[in-house]
């Protein structure tokens, strides 16, 4: 894990970089970002409806194959998911698009 990735984890995907507290919030849903090069980051879910989950997300992010591109994110079929607050869900990673 590079330097950028390591000031990555345990941050909410889209926090300012100067906010002193980047993490989650009790009060909210998160998806657990797995693989590729926003690994480790949360994803905040919480106004998503579950259709809107099964979609999984196309991240803008400096850190892809594309500099400013996307990076793609999918649940996995069949993997639990829970309801309320926290991490509810994993997305992993299935590539990037400019």
């Amino acid at each position: 894990m590079n330097g950028d990735e390591q000031l990555l984890n345990g941050r909410v995907y889209g926090a300012d970089h100067d906010d002193p507290d980047p993490g989650p919030r009790p009060d909210r849903s998160y998806a657990e970002l797995v693989g590729g090069p926003l690994d480790g980051l949360l994803l905040d879910i919480h106004d998503w409806s579950a259709a809107q989950v099964g979609f999984g997300a196309a991240l803008v992010t400096e850190l892809s194959r594309w500099p400013g591109g996307r990076a793609l994110y999918d649940p996995l079929p069949g993997e639990p998911r829970s309801a309320g607050p926290g991490v509810t869900c994993r997305f992993h990673y299935t590539g990037d698009t400019p």
